[in-house]
C-alpha cells in the first residue's frame, strides 16, 4: 500500500510540474511575441496636407503641406505656387475654387493620370481651408512622402522634356573639364560631328574647348556641315565642384552684325564722297557720325569731330568760327539753337544760313531711331545767286513790260497767265499780283469779249484755238464799249505758250474797220498802221 500510494504520490507531482513548465514556457514565449510586436496605439498617425489661405496669402499650414509647397514652382504668392501644383491635377481647379465663397465646400477628385488624390476646400470665418489626401498613402504612413515625391517626380519629368526639347546646347562638367551630363541637342550634334561612324561613348566629346571657363559670354564657333562654321554664345556658370554651360545659337546674330557691318561700311563710303555734310547725334545728343564734308564746310578739325562733341559744343565752336549766322544777342542765339534742335527731333526741319563770310548753308534736320537727330548742311551759295539773278532778270524784264504802251498778256502751256504789264491791267481792269498763275485764258477771253462787246473775231478765236490751238499767229480788229478801236494779235510762243498783244489805233485808221474771213485774219493786221514804239532813249530809260 505505501508502495502504490508512492507512486500515485509521485506521478502526480511530476504531471504537476510538468503542467507548470508549460504554463512558464508560454508565458515567456508570449511576452516576446508581445514584445516584438508593436502595439496599435503606437503606430504613427497620419498628418494630412492641410493648407489655409487669406485671399492669396498663406497664413497656416501643416508640416506636409510645407513640404508640399517647397517643392513648387516659384510664384509671386503663395497661392500661385500651389495652384501651378494642384491644377494640373484637379480639372477646373482654379474656376471652381472661384466660388468657394459662395458655395462653403468644394470636393474634387483629381484626374485618372494623376494618382488618387482628393481635395477638399471649405470657407472658415472667412479664411479658405484646403484639405488633400492621398487614398493611395492611407494605412501606410507615407501622406507625406507621397504628395511631395509625385510633385518632385512631375518636376524632374517636365524639366527634363524641357532639357531635351531645347535647342541651345547644355551640358555639365565635372572639375577635370569632363562631360558628365548633358541635353539632347548636345549629344545629337556630337554624333553629327563624328565622321569615323563609329558613335559616341561617354564620357561625351567635348565640344567647345576653348570656351573659358569663368566666361559669362563668349562668341565660340564649331565646325558644321561642308566646313561651314556654326557660331554659339557660350556661358558657364559654376556647380558644386564642376560647371554647368550652355551654348545658344547664334548664326543668324553673326549674319546681322555682318550685314549691319557691310551696310555701314557701304554708308561710309556713300557719305565720304557727299557733297552735303552729314552729323548725326545721338539721343544724349553726342555726334556719333560724320562725314568728311562736314569739316569741310564747317571748317572745323577733324579732331574735334572725332572727339564727339556734344550738339551745344558743336554749335558753339560753329559760332566761334563765324559759320552761323551774325545772332544779335548770344541769349537769343541760344534759344534759336534749341529751338533748332527740338524742331528737327519732331520732325523734318529747314532754314537757310546766310554766313557772314558770304556764303549760304541751307541745314535741315531729321529725326533718327531711339531718338537720335541728324543734321545736314548742304552749302546752295551757287544756287540762291542763280536764283537771284534770275529774279532780276524777271523784275527787269517786267519793267520793260510795264513801259510800253501796247497791252501784253502771256499764258503758260497750261493756260494760266503768267506774265503782263501795267497796260495790259490798265485796259482790261485787271490785276497782274492776283491774276498770275489764277487767270486761264477762257477766262481772258471772257473778260476781253464783254469789255469789247458782240464781235465774231472772239468767236473765230475761240474756233481755231479749239481746233489747232493757236499754232499760228492770229490778228484781228476790235472795238471797245467806249469807242476806242484795238488791233489784237495773238502770237504763239515756243513750249506751247501764247502772247496776246493789245495795240490802241488812231480814230482814223479805226473808221474802216474789215474783218477777214475766219480761214486768214492776218490780212487785216498787215492793213493796219504799226503800232506807236517808245522812242529808244525811253527804253534805254527803263533798262536802267
Amino acid at each position: 500500500m505505501s508502495i502504490q500510494w508512492f507512486e500515485a504520490l509521485l506521478i502526480a507531482v511530476t504531471s504537476v510540474g510538468s503542467a507548470a513548465i508549460a504554463l512558464i514556457v508560454a508565458s515567456l514565449v508570449t511576452q516576446r511575441m508581445q514584445a516584438r510586436r508593436p502595439a496599435r496605439s503606437t503606430l504613427p498617425e497620419l498628418e494630412p496636407a492641410v493648407f489655409l489661405f487669406d485671399d492669396h496669402q498663406l497664413v497656416d499650414a501643416t508640416g506636409p503641406a510645407r513640404a508640399l509647397l517647397e517643392t513648387a514652382p516659384a510664384g509671386a504668392t503663395d497661392w500661385a505656387r500651389l495652384t501651378a501644383v494642384l491644377a494640373p491635377r484637379f480639372e477646373g481647379f482654379c474656376e471652381r475654387m472661384q466660388s468657394l465663397g459662395r458655395i462653403g465646400r468644394i470636393e474634387m477628385t483629381s484626374r485618372s493620370d494623376a494618382g488618387d488624390l482628393r481635395l477638399c476646400a471649405e470657407e472658415v470665418e472667412g479664411l479658405a481651408r484646403i484639405t488633400l489626401f492621398d487614398r493611395d498613402a492611407e494605412g501606410s504612413g507615407a501622406l507625406v512622402d507621397g504628395l511631395s515625391l509625385r510633385a518632385i517626380e512631375d518636376e524632374l519629368d517636365l524639366t527634363r522634356r524641357v532639357l531635351d526639347d531645347l535647342p541651345a546646347l547644355a551640358w555639365r562638367e565635372d572639375a577635370g573639364g569632363a562631360v558628365t551630363w548633358a541635353n539632347r541637342s548636345y549629344v545629337l550634334r556630337a554624333e553629327a560631328l563624328d565622321k569615323d561612324g563609329i558613335g559616341i561613348t561617354w564620357p561625351l566629346p567635348q565640344l567647345f574647348p576653348d570656351l573659358e571657363a569663368e566666361a559669362t559670354e563668349q562668341r565660340i564657333s564649331l565646325a558644321g556641315a561642308q566646313d561651314k562654321a556654326l557660331w554659339f554664345e557660350g556661358y558657364s556658370h559654376p556647380l558644386g565642384e564642376g560647371r554647368i554651360r550652355y551654348a545658344m545659337p547664334a548664326d543668324a546674330l553673326v549674319r546681322a552684325e555682318r550685314s549691319l557691318r557691310d551696310f555701314i561700311q557701304t554708308l561710309s563710303k556713300t557719305f565720304a564722297d557727299l557733297p552735303i555734310g552729314l552729323a548725326v547725334f545721338d539721343r544724349r545728343r553726342q555726334l556719333q557720325l560724320f562725314n568728311p564734308a562736314l569739316a569741310e564746310l564747317t571748317m572745323l578739325p577733324p579732331d574735334f569731330l572725332l572727339g564727339r562733341p556734344t550738339l551745344h559744343a558743336f554749335l558753339d565752336r560753329l559760332r566761334e568760327t563765324r559759320m552761323v549766322p551774325e545772332p544779335r544777342d548770344y541769349t537769343g542765339w541760344r534759344q534759336h539753337m534749341a529751338d533748332l534742335e527740338k524742331a528737327a527731333a519732331s520732325g523734318f526741319h529747314s532754314e537757310t544760313w546766310t554766313l557772314p563770310r558770304g556764303q549760304t548753308y541751307r541745314v535741315t534736320g531729321r529725326p533718327h531711331p531711339d531718338g537720335a537727330v541728324a543734321f545736314l548742311f548742304e552749302d546752295i551759295t551757287s544756287e540762291v545767286a542763280v536764283m537771284r539773278r534770275f529774279r532780276a532778270e524777271l523784275e527787269l524784264g517786267q519793267a520793260v513790260l510795264d513801259r510800253l504802251d501796247e497791252a501784253i498778256a502771256i499764258f503758260g502751256s497750261t493756260d494760266e497767265l503768267v506774265m503782263s504789264n501795267a497796260a495790259y491791267d490798265r485796259l482790261w481792269r485787271t490785276d497782274a499780283e492776283s491774276g498770275l498763275g489764277r487767270t486761264t485764258f477762257a477766262a481772258a477771253l471772257l473778260g476781253w469779249r464783254q469789255l469789247s462787246g458782240p464781235d465774231s473775231f472772239w468767236q473765230q478765236v475761240q474756233e481755231r484755238r479749239a481746233r489747232t490751238a493757236l499754232r499760228t499767229e492770229t490778228a484781228g480788229v476790235l472795238c471797245l464799249a467806249g469807242g476806242q478801236h484795238l488791233a489784237c494779235c495773238l502770237t504763239p510762243l515756243p513750249g506751247g505758250a501764247t502772247m496776246a498783244r493789245f495795240t490802241p489805233l488812231p480814230a482814223t485808221a479805226s473808221e474802216t474797220k474789215v474783218v477777214p474771213p475766219a480761214g486768214d485774219l492776218s490780212a487785216e493786221v498787215a492793213s493796219l498802221p504799226d503800232p506807236p514804239v517808245p522812242p529808244p532813249i525811253e527804253v534805254a530809260r527803263a533798262a536802267r
